[in-house]
């Protein structure tokens, strides 16, 4: 039967969210009923509610979380009731051309639950993401749960939903950073700073944070940066990256602001033939100016990452193995824990930079 829970829904743009009660149904084909364990609040969230992604409300919103399988619907078979998960909002098709060309982390048919679930009174609400876990329970393909160990802390895990997998896959999978590279990184937020622990793990030689806030130039330096930068008393960005590299710029520059003063820093703050990697999501206006003949007579790859390249089935199992063996530190992405009355007044926290991930524990 379909199940009332609690869930924090954005009713109309700009205004407070609320939290209220929503309907689940029973999964159908292909679905799976997750009880929630703990969501991030990630500034996407913060888009949905301003109208910035779309205007389908009322938006239930959440996506960065983990959570223990309810139930399943017919033909379920990777996933079964009992199983700790954590969700993704990107569940392979397994049948367009990139993934029959074995590149499924670029699915252009990505699946989402085909049921609705709904406010009281029967309004469909539309889940950030296909997710919406800021809820006691929510409804998602089958396909967004990947199976992790269940041992592992759900506040911690569940953040490679979204920001923490976008920054360490723009390091790992699209920069491709290896052993002994120098990597910069510009904005030091949740992305910027698991771009910089991905960069750590990679075993880069020198990680170079930039950021104009001081705060999180100590977080980028716990997280792995072995330099920091801060534009407002170091200077030039490009000329101090350069400083710090003997003359050359970094092999691999990620942009994890999106905006095209930073992505012009990350492009000549780069080596000849070095690499940028763009994963700040910039905004529809914005518009970039460059030199052709720049693009051309510096070689090297310019890339945007777009959920860090990842395969959640391929990286989530991975990335929590090394987190349990204290090789990747997830525990401190956490700043604090939250209950899920609190969102609105964590959204004012994260705008001001206080924290990197508030998480919502249920």
């Amino acid at each position: 039967m379909p199940q009332t829970v609690r869930g924090v829904v954005a009713l109309s743009k700009g205004e407070p969210v609320v939290t209220t009660n929503i309907v689940i149904p029973d999964p159908g084909p292909g679905e799976a009923v997750v009880d929630i364990s703990a969501c991030g609040v990630c500034h996407t969230d913060l888009h949905y509610r301003e109208g910035g992604i779309n205007d389908e409300f009322p938006f239930l919103l959440g996506h960065e979380a983990a959570g223990v399988v309810e139930s399943v619907g017919e033909g379920v078979t990777d996933v079964a009731p009992g199983d700790f998960v954590v969700l993704n909002w990107r569940a392979v098709c397994g049948s367009c051309r990139a993934c029959l060309r074995g590149r499924p982390w670029y699915c252009f048919n990505t699946h989402n639950a085909k049921q609705k679930m709904t406010l009281e009174d029967g309004t469909e609400l539309s889940p950030a993401l296909g997710i919406g876990a800021f809820a006691d329970k929510t409804l998602v393909a089958a396909g967004q749960c990947t199976k992790v160990d269940p041992t592992a802390s759900p506040a911690a895990v569940g953040l490679l939903g979204c920001g923490v997998m976008a920054g360490l896959g723009a390091a790992i999978n699209t920069g491709n950073v290896q052993r002994g590279d120098s990597v910069a990184v510009i904005g030091c937020g949740g992305v910027g700073s698991a771009a910089i622990a991905g960069a750590r793990l990679a075993n880069a030689a020198k990680i170079i944070a930039i950021d104009l806030d001081d705060r999180k130039l100590e977080w980028a330096k716990g997280m792995g940066a072995t330099h920091t930068i801060n534009p407002s008393t170091d200077g030039d960005v490009v000329e101090a990256i350069q400083a710090l590299t003997d003359g050359n710029g970094a092999d691999v520059v990620i942009d994890a602001v999106g905006r095209p003063e930073t992505w012009k820093q990350a492009f000549y703050g780069r080596d000849l033939a070095g690499t940028v990697v763009l994963v700040g999501v910039p905004t529809p206006d914005m518009q970039l100016e460059l030199p052709l003949i720049d693009v051309f007579g510096r070689g090297g790859s310019l890339k945007s990452s777009w959920y860090g390249d990842c395969l959640p089935s391929r990286d989530f199992p991975m990335l929590v193995d090394l987190y349990q063996q204290g090789r990747l530190d997830l525990d401190a992405f956490v700043t604090e824990t939250i209950g899920i009355d609190d969102v609105e007044a964590a959204f004012d926290k994260m705008h001001a930079g206080d924290v990197l991930r508030s998480v919502v524990t249920l």
